[in-house]
């Protein structure tokens, strides 16, 4: 409700139900995985699996010829694997999730509204079990009801052919989404005229991809795991293995044993940056594991320009002292353009001025400086922490920049590392789920599929809340995820999506999304990654695509948990049949019935498929072409482009703070599997404000108290209302909360320059003593 330039009780009830759970604080833990870990994995296959189901999954999961964890997109080993467990605790709750004892039936829906089923917390919703049927929501209903797939298909092609033109539709995915689904999926969306593919990519690297697509000429990465083996010194910034893909602690373990050196920066110390405890390893177990972080650099929230300049500053004098011994004068010479720029900005830097933009101590600045200088071969990897703030282009750049300089780009032991997130979120863009369609692709699908894809340019996440908000797309089709809590401005998206007049969720699970609903709504269950998938052409497997670029085969292991489940290609292409029918002269039911000819069409779509169906089917799967680490560089120029990078400054009045969102360490984005943070010490509580222990003296505030957030964007108040004050190590002037419990406080418009990612790792805000007292052990 927006009154007077302000934006008062922001979550209503069926947003997100505001209520305390009782917090209770242990001390935060130092150390990783080790025997809680193993206790906490066996809590979860014992409390939400069959025993049977269990046991199958647990030796199936990211092995080869098993099935791919629906969880983080970190990569498994290219040669053996450990056959006791290739996964992490939180692979294990993905998996316990979604291979569920529990089933959510047609009838759960027939004794509980909307408005009941929209009481309960997202957690409590999510543990409900899997669903088994699709069902309908009509106008004036208040109960989701019992519907046919046919009646389904039908209702949704019916919808789509309504609008007068393809692009008042918007077709969402997200990033667990199979690379045969996806493909199935663009050629569909693209059949039907419009390039309207936003997808979770959107809100995560897009940023990265912007980046690194100008400066290195390929918007991925560009090590394999094998150079975390080998390098010198990896910097991991603004992320959080420990508790986001815990199997990236193997590799930092094995670079450590191998003589390399860790640096942390982060505005958290967090447990995964800091101590390991290998659980395969009985000898880690009984001795404590293994140190990380040789160095840990808390920088401020959105300082890591700063503290890159101040960094590559102590690095020039370094190299001015002794040429040749810090940069890389023959790679810069050879594969670099710009430097010449780069040099003389970094000339005029002030490093004074950059270490107190940074936050970090200048002594921990000289030491950090030290290591690189030092050290030969250099891994930089980021996450989220770097790429939502509304300079996230700009991290990257500088990120490139330190990596040019030393020459660690393309070469054993070094190189590019953003660590993507969900499971198949890079696969995804990687076989054309984009709102941007490049000719390239545009005219290999023409050549192939004998139709013209359409040329505008489709919305991206922000741009669909807004054009659904505005009235200019009217259908929403998610193909898995949960669009409501994963984007910004909950009730601007609330409003986007009740504005129009279908939604349709393919989903496992519920979810938010599918209580805040258009005119008429949809959920279609779908099978997961643990489900065999059964079709007419027998039984199919589908592929995806980790963060090092190995595409690689999953086949479930587990019979469906109902009978009225299809695959989401099942779905894509039923929906395509019953849409376009046979106006294009594309074999939906054939590529239904055997993915084998998805894979033929992208071997002719996208390069880098020759031979899919043959390679797919080898062990291990097969590497992807990454021309970067051939110092390939595919830019304007041909060359690795350095970047001259405006310094970010903050400046904060009295009383505020910047605020990034966060994942508690039962949470996988938006999937809420308990509510402790084991690592951090919260228990039993979502709706917590991590606060600087100085700054809450200076507010006044004692521990635990209730405080509302409130933010202030374009003269239109924003709150969140009942958080408890905590202290934690995070530096004077910085806050962290979960997500989605603040996305409310995010503007639709707070985004990333280029990329247009929502910026939900910075947003200044100030904090008001709630007038509410709370009770808690």
């Amino acid at each position: 409700m927006v009154e007077n330039n302000r934006i008062e009780n922001m979550e209503d009830e069926i947003l997100s139900p505001v209520t305390f759970t009782s917090l209770r604080l242990r001390p935060k833990e130092t150390k990783a995985v080790g025997f809680t870990a193993i206790g906490s994995s066996l809590y979860q296959l014992g409390r939400w699996m069959k025993p049977s189901a269990a046991f199958k999954t647990i030796f199936k999961l990211n092995q080869k010829g098993g099935f791919d964890c629906p969880g983080c997109a970190w990569p498994d080993p290219d040669d053996d694997r450990s056959s006791l467990g290739e996964y992490c605790e939180n692979g294990i709750k993905a998996i316990a999730e979604e291979a569920t004892r529990k089933l959510l039936t047609a009838d759960f829906f027939k004794k509980h509204s909307i408005e009941e089923i929209a009481q309960f917390s997202d957690y409590e919703n999510g543990k409900r079990g899997r669903l088994t049927d699709p069902v309908v929501l009509t106008p004036g209903s208040m109960h989701y009801q019992p519907i046919t797939w046919e009646a389904a298909f039908d209702l949704i092609a019916n919808q789509l052919k309504a609008p007068a033109s393809p692009n008042e539709a918007v077709f969402y995915t997200s990033g667990k989404t199979s690379n045969e689904a996806a493909f199935i999926y663009q050629l569909f969306v693209r059949a039907y005229g419009t390039n309207n593919l936003p997808d979770c990519s959107n809100m995560c690297h897009e940023s990265s991809s912007f980046a690194l697509s100008e400066t290195v000429g390929l918007g991925k990465g560009s090590v394999m795991l094998e150079d975390f083996y080998k390098s010198d010194l990896v910097i991991i910034m603004g992320q959080n293995p420990g508790t986001n893909h815990p199997r990236m602690l193997n590799a930092l373990e094995k670079c450590k044993q191998n003589g390399g050196m860790i640096l942390a920066i982060n505005p958290l110390p967090e447990a995964g940056l800091m101590h390991y405890i290998n659980p395969q390893k009985p000898s880690k177990l009984t001795t404590g594991g293994i140190k990380l972080a040789d160095l840990f650099l808390p920088v401020r929230i959105n300082g890591d320009v700063a503290l890159l300049k101040a960094l590559m500053r102590l690095m020039w004098e370094a190299e001015k002292s002794a040429p040749g011994t810090v940069f890389d004068q023959n790679f810069i010479k050879e594969h670099t353009s710009g430097f010449e720029d780069f040099q003389a900005a970094l000339e005029q830097i002030d490093f004074n001025e950059c270490v107190r933009e940074s936050g970090v101590g200048e002594s921990l600045v000289r030491e950090a400086a030290r290591l690189i200088i030092e050290k030969e071969n250099v891994i930089i990897c980021w996450a989220m922490g770097i790429t939502q703030h509304k300079n996230s282009v700009d991290n990257i750049r500088e990120i490139v920049n330190l990596l040019l300089l030393k020459g660690s780009v393309g070469k054993p032991g070094a190189g590019i590392c953003p660590v993507r997130g969900h499971s198949n979120v890079q696969g995804d863009r990687t076989v054309g789920i984009w709102d941007s369609l490049s000719k390239e692709l545009s005219d290999a699908l023409q050549k192939t599929y004998h139709f013209t894809p359409p040329q505008d340019r489709g919305f991206d996440t922000v741009n669909a809340i807004k054009a659904m908000h505005e009235g200019r797309a009217k259908v929403f089709f998610g193909l898995g995820g949960n669009f409501l809590s994963a984007t910004p401005d909950t009730e601007y998206t609330a409003a986007a999506l009740r504005n129009c007049d279908l939604t349709v969720h393919v989903s496992t699970k519920l979810n938010r999304s599918h209580l805040v609903h258009g005119k008429t709504a949809l959920i279609l269950p779908c099978l997961g990654r643990t489900d065999i998938d059964r079709q007419a052409g027998g039984e199919q497997f589908v592929s995806c695509e980790n963060s090092m670029g190995v595409i690689q085969s999953s086949r479930g292991v587990l019979p469906p948990c109902s009978p009225n489940l299809k695959s989401e290609v099942n779905i894509i292409g039923s929906l395509a049949k019953a849409t376009l029918g046979d106006s294009k002269n594309i074999d939906w039911e054939g590529m239904t019935q055997n993915y084998d000819l998805i894979r033929e069409g992208i071997e002719k779509v996208i390069p880098g498929f020759e031979h899919y169906n043959e390679r797919v089917r080898r062990p291990g799967g097969f590497y992807l072409p990454n021309p970067v680490r051939e110092r390939n560089f595919k830019t304007k120029s041909g060359k690795a482009e350095f970047s001259v990078v405006p310094l970010t400054k903050l400046s904060l009045a009295p009383g505020e703070y910047i605020m990034m969102t966060i994942r508690s360490h039962d949470q996988f984005n938006t999937t809420i599997y308990g509510m402790n943070d084991r690592y951090r010490g919260v228990f039993n509580e979502r709706r917590v404000v991590f606060m600087n222990e100085q700054d809450m003296e200076k507010a006044g505030l004692k521990l635990k108290q209730v405080v509302d957030i409130q933010s202030l964007y374009n003269g239109q108040i924003r709150k969140a209302h009942h958080f408890m004050a905590i202290p934690y190590d995070i530096p004077a002037g910085c806050l962290a909360t979960y997500y989605p419990e603040t996305n409310v406080l995010y503007p639709i418009d707070s985004v990333a320059d280029h990329s247009n990612t929502p910026t939900t790792k910075s947003i200044v805000v100030t904090l008001q003593p709630a007038p509410v007292n709370i009770v808690s052990n």
